[in-house]
């Protein structure tokens, strides 16, 4: 009989161990650890083995990654479709406390995961990055706290507006809007977080999103994986991109992509900002497009994000979502600034309020 090495490190499975021991798994714990037939599989033996090595009691859920009935590839969803709706799956994953997820896209935006969460489980969602990229992005107890006071308060304000020199100028109104800190850490029964963290985040609610966003060069579509090269404007009405407009290639490519799609592609799907000063937006040079999902590049700090496309709070789901970190922009909350040229600023910096 040969015997095969799982396709870890100690490094990683140390590392790991670190983030799960933060969000409260220890000894003698229950949990599962969900993946899919697509999953990245030194994710899922390091999970395993990262939840063994604190004396935590892994099991393994692992479902078949569907087909895809698309026209076009699916990629950077948040939406992982392995679940299907398999009731029996979902009572399995819900009977334990923690939930660690390696879904190839995640169960963020999936349809099960408010059941999930609402049978009192922790979901830790580990980004489908190549492991190494864990290893230079250690917690960061000052960043959780800012990211805390931030969303804290963005819940007490009534609007966000991001502006830019560029002519970036967006206005969202957050009554209503689901808002999220992520710190890559749980915050007890019913809670997810996705690792690596450092966002803070508003998925609005229906009609509530309108103004123009224009992505300069260096910008970020993480759909597609690659850096913006000349300026894309999109126009936004009532939470819809009804227009995308620009004279290169990359306009033409956004175009095709997002007509393979229904309405609700056009969406926004949540709006925020990054703070992980760990992060880096240059990373994409440095690993080949199979090696990473672009979640770093959405922590990055100062970075203003803009989604289209799923978004449970507004009742909307679509398997076409996009994510565009964008540099160089103020974002405000009311009339307080938590970013300033792409530098955190205000409580976002650890300023007062």
């Amino acid at each position: 009989m040969s015997w095969v090495m799982a396709p870890t490190e100690w490094r990683w499975i140390n590392r790991f161990a670190q983030q799960l021991t933060l969000c409260g798994l220890g000894a003698g714990d229950e949990c599962v650890v969900l993946s899919e037939s697509d999953s990245r599989p030194e994710l899922v033996a390091t999970a395993v083995l990262a939840a063994e090595s604190l004396g935590a009691k892994p099991f393994q859920v692992v479902m078949r990654t569907p087909a895809n009935d698309q026209p076009v590839a699916l990629r950077s969803t948040g939406t992982s479709l392995a679940l299907k709706g398999n009731g029996s799956a979902v009572s399995a994953i819900s009977s334990v406390p923690f939930v660690i997820d390696v879904t190839a896209e995640g169960l963020l935006h999936s349809r099960e995961l408010r059941t999930i969460l609402g049978a009192g489980c922790e979901v830790l969602m580990i980004s489908n990055e190549h492991p190494s990229v864990y290893e230079r992005l250690p917690h960061d107890e000052d960043m959780a706290k800012r990211v805390a006071a931030s969303h804290e308060f963005m819940k007490t304000c009534r609007t966000m507006r991001a502006v830019s020199e560029s002519g970036t100028d967006l206005t969202i109104d957050l009554a209503d809007a689901f808002t999220a800190g992520s710190t890559g850490v749980t915050d007890g029964p019913g809670s997810i977080a996705h690792w690596p963290g450092g966002l803070v985040l508003a998925f609005p609610a229906r009609h509530r999103v309108n103004g123009t966003v224009v992505l300069a060069p260096g910008d970020i579509n993480l759909t597609f994986k690659n850096y913006v090269q000349s300026p894309i404007t999109l126009t936004i009405e009532d939470d819809f991109v009804v227009d995308i407009a620009g004279t290169g290639y990359q306009t033409d490519l956004l175009k095709s992509y997002m007509s393979a799609f229904d309405k609700d592609a056009y969406a926004t799907s949540h709006v925020g900002w990054g703070m992980n000063p760990a992060a880096r937006w240059d990373y994409l040079e440095l690993y080949d497009r199979s090696q990473h999902n672009g979640v770093e590049a959405r922590a990055f700090q100062g970075n203003f994000m803009y989604s289209t496309g799923a978004n449970e709070n507004a009742e909307r789901f679509s398997v076409c979502h996009f994510d565009i970190p964008m540099r160089n922009c103020d974002v405000f909350l009311d009339d307080h600034r938590v970013v300033h040229q792409g530098l955190l600023d205000g409580v976002a910096a650890g300023k007062d309020a």
